[in-house]
């Protein structure tokens, strides 16, 4: 059948055939190479039905048999605190922004009113990169106070936002890590006052907590960038652990009235606008609401703890569900 083969000479050869013969050759030849075509083509059709009969086999798949489980991924404790603390103060008119991880002293200490032997500001307490930016060292942010900074000196007043993100500082035992997480909050308007402050995280605590008669108590402290400060206790009992049982105290965050000097740096007029601010860490809020006793179990990367405190990334935190 191929241009080498018996039929193709045979057809090739009609040339040579008497003229009178040639029609009746002709067709003979035609008829023979129609049917080995037709042959050929049976035997083809047999052999790709029992190409696909032996793949179907080899690919049968037992549909009664039920499926083999999947693994369940979790969103890690930290990550879930941080959206329920932006469902919350969300719902409160709050923005969640953003900064860089590596920022000039200036932003992370200066215009905090920070001054320059505070200790803070050591070696020891502060990760500092070599390089330097508009004339002022490079440092990893102690603190998100920084992104609040940049956003008094981008954004006109008034303002509204938390900060949640990573922090570095230069100490790591069962309770401190040299990378851990921090949540800023900070608001700039007029007539704000230390009724607001108390109201906004004492409503933020009952709620993030889930304990609506959550004691909290307001005590005088000292940061250089508010003035008046405040350490911001919630009730606890000390033998027990329990939250808002017994009659101890527990230090949960700092805050305070927003220090004039702290506006007036970032361009901002203190006769006419107020404003105040805190700061809570997130691994020591999540301690607590969870149980957790560790801080470096966060960081371990054990599945099977994950599995125990991580939550379901389909139930998102949202208020109308509770947090």
């Amino acid at each position: 059948m191929g241009k080498q083969g018996r039929i193709t000479g045979l057809l090739r050869s009609l040339g040579q055939v008497a003229p009178e013969e040639r029609k009746a050759r002709g067709a003979a030849v035609n008829a023979l190479r129609d049917r080995l075509e037709a042959v050929l083509a049976a035997r083809q059709g047999v052999i790709d039905q029992a190409a696909l009969a032996a793949k179907l086999e080899a690919e049968r798949m037992d549909v009664t048999l039920p499926p083999a489980p999947e693994a369940r991924g979790s969103i890690h404790p930290i990550s879930r605190t941080m959206e329920e603390m932006a469902a919350i103060f969300g719902a409160m008119g709050f923005t969640v922004a953003e900064g860089p991880e590596v920022e000039a002293d200036w932003y992370n200490f200066g215009a905090l009113n920070i001054p320059a032997h505070h200790s803070a500001r050591s070696d020891m307490d502060t990760f500092y990169l070599p390089g330097d930016h508009e004339g002022y060292p490079l440092v990893m942010r102690t603190h998100t106070s920084s992104v609040q900074i940049i956003s008094m000196l981008s954004e006109p007043p008034p303002l509204r936002l938390i900060v949640p993100g990573r922090t570095y500082r230069a100490d790591h035992d069962a309770t401190h890590s040299p990378m851990f997480h921090q949540c800023e909050g900070l608001v700039i308007d007029r007539g704000i006052t230390l009724a607001h402050l108390k109201g906004c995280l004492t409503d933020f605590l009952r709620s993030f907590f889930g304990i609506s008669n959550l004691p909290v108590r307001f005590r005088a402290s000292y940061f250089p960038f508010t003035e008046p400060s405040m350490e911001v206790d919630i009730g606890w009992n000390r033998r027990t652990g329990e939250l808002g049982g017994g009659g101890d105290w527990l230090e949960i965050l700092g805050s305070g009235m927003v220090h004039p000097k702290v506006l007036a740096n970032c361009g901002i007029d203190p006769r006419e606008w107020q404003g105040f601010a805190f700061g809570m860490g997130i691994e020591r809020v999540t301690m607590l609401k969870h149980g957790i006793s560790d801080l470096r179990l966060f960081y371990e990367s054990d599945i099977r703890w994950l599995k125990h405190y991580g939550a379901s990334p389909f139930q998102p935190a949202t208020l109308h569900e509770g947090v």
